[in-house]
């Protein structure tokens, strides 16, 4: 992001261009399901968020981003992604009650969102100093779980997700458009 921006300034281009960068949160804890111990069961996309969001504080305040913020460019913010629970033995409101931060945003489904209205509470904002995502990771390490392989695995797999996504679209307006063009 910051790269393009830059880019973009040196070609003396509008540097306004708004992004979001997408963490999907319980695909991590559904991954490790069944391969943790039970006291780190739903722990593991809830740490990822709060290193993320960690780490996108600390870019924020770094002199890189501060040179593009002055010359007009907006920040970049965090969208949380699946956000609903797949645990059922996990509160409905796990996710959300979690990930309350400044400058995110949070893509939440339905359900999840009037099981919030009804009975979910924010405990307060997300630290900006990562809390305690780093002890958790290190307790998932010695687990097994390697986060960043599980990483490259989550975003390998999620890309061929949204890629079938879109050729399913494209299929479908082809569909649609061959249909039109004979009734017409």
């Amino acid at each position: 992001y910051m790269r393009g921006i830059e880019r973009r300034i040196a070609a003396r281009l509008d540097p306004k261009i708004h992004y979001v960068a997408s963490v999907f949160i319980s695909r991590w804890d559904k991954a490790v399901m069944g391969k943790v111990p039970e006291h780190l069961r739903n722990r593991l996309g809830i740490a990822i968020a709060k290193r993320t969001y960690k780490a996108y504080r600390d870019l924020l305040n770094s002199t890189r981003w501060q040179k593009l913020a002055k010359a007009g460019a907006p920040q970049q913010r965090l969208l949380w992604g699946s956000t609903g629970t797949k645990d059922p033995s996990a509160r409905d409101v796990l996710y959300i009650e979690a990930l309350a931060a400044p400058d995110t945003i949070n893509t939440i489904p339905e359900k999840t969102l009037l099981a919030f209205a009804d009975h979910g509470h924010v405990k307060g904002v997300m630290p900006v100093d990562g809390g305690d995502a780093e002890q958790v990771l290190a307790e998932f390490a010695r687990a097994g779980v390697n986060d960043a392989a599980l990483a490259e695995e989550l975003q390998q797999e999620g890309a061929e997700a949204f890629d079938k996504s879109w050729n399913d679209l494209m299929d479908c307006l082809r569909s649609k458009s061959e249909q039109l063009k004979k009734a017409s």
